[in-house]
């Protein structure tokens, strides 16, 4: 663009959108708390919210911006659009994996290049999604929990058990062979986890081929959402995870008004 300058900025407060330089397709936005020192940056707690069907991650951001503040804590929160490769495919980013692209890999480059530019070390972070991104969270913690510190999953469609009779995604017996490694059970007992989900959440989820995600054994978790984020407590606490379950009263499928109780789960953690 002819008379435009480049430069290098550190935007403060609300970010705008930015692509990943990891993989343009897909961008973030963030939130640096007032707290936060240019020139000695100091330790940040970050928090990483992951965004349902209707990708809303710029408004769960603004949402937290009140907990930033109150922690001097990093807000990230990424966008994973609809379209990706093929038109009108709105659910690849729930299953971690899908043609080429690894998103908990792209999450990942995301939290390095957040913490390369404001130059502030993101060892561990507190992951939350609701919905299709809490499909996300609950996979990227079987594979990654060495990176988090705390981790809330609110309301999943669908659920993958710690069960090694059923395969992926419903169950984990084929986990290497999917992703080249094992899930490490002891490093998911070191996390603390949130089960949240809305007590009126209870309408019965699409069956048989009236299901996109349907495959042998998708049932097993039961036929709603309270009652899959129920059969994820009991696989979870089989294996001697540290889950609470959070039922909220008075809520439907409302990812808004689970950030409350979100919240008060990660300052009991001390802010994380």
């Amino acid at each position: 663009m002819s008379g435009a300058r480049s430069g290098r900025w550190l935007e403060k407060g609300a970010t705008m959108l930015c692509a990943s330089r990891y993989d343009q397709r897909f961008s973030y936005c963030a939130y640096v708390p007032k707290s936060y020192d240019e020139v000695r940056p100091g330790k940040h707690a970050l928090v990483v919210l992951v965004h349902g069907t209707d990708r809303a991650a710029q408004r769960y951001r603004d949402e937290w911006i009140d907990f930033a503040e109150r922690h001097g804590a990093f807000v990230l929160a990424p966008l994973f659009p609809a379209g990706i490769i093929e038109e009108n495919e709105l659910n690849a980013y729930k299953f971690v994996k899908y043609h080429d692209i690894r998103f908990d890999l792209v999450l990942l480059a995301m939290v390095e290049e957040l913490a390369g530019k404001y130059g502030v070390e993101f060892g561990r972070f507190a992951l939350f999604g609701f919905s299709g991104g809490a499909q996300f969270v609950h996979r990227f913690y079987y594979l990654h929990p060495e990176r988090l510190s705390a981790v809330s999953i609110a309301s999943p469609g669908n659920v993958t058990l710690l069960d090694d009779s059923l395969d992926w995604f419903v169950g984990t017996r084929d986990f290497r062979k999917q992703f080249g490694s094992p899930i490490e059970q002891d490093k998911l007992r070191d996390i603390p986890v949130q089960l949240v989900v809305g007590a009126l959440d209870c309408e019965t989820l699409p069956k048989g081929d009236e299901s996109p995600f349907w495959q042998e054994g998708v049932d097993y978790a039961g036929d709603s959402r309270i009652a899959r984020i129920r059969s994820l407590k009991r696989s979870m606490e089989k294996h001697g995870i540290r889950v609470r379950l959070d039922e909220i009263p008075g809520v439907k499928h409302e990812g808004v008004k689970l950030f409350p109780a979100v919240k008060f789960f990660l300052e009991g953690l001390g802010g994380n």
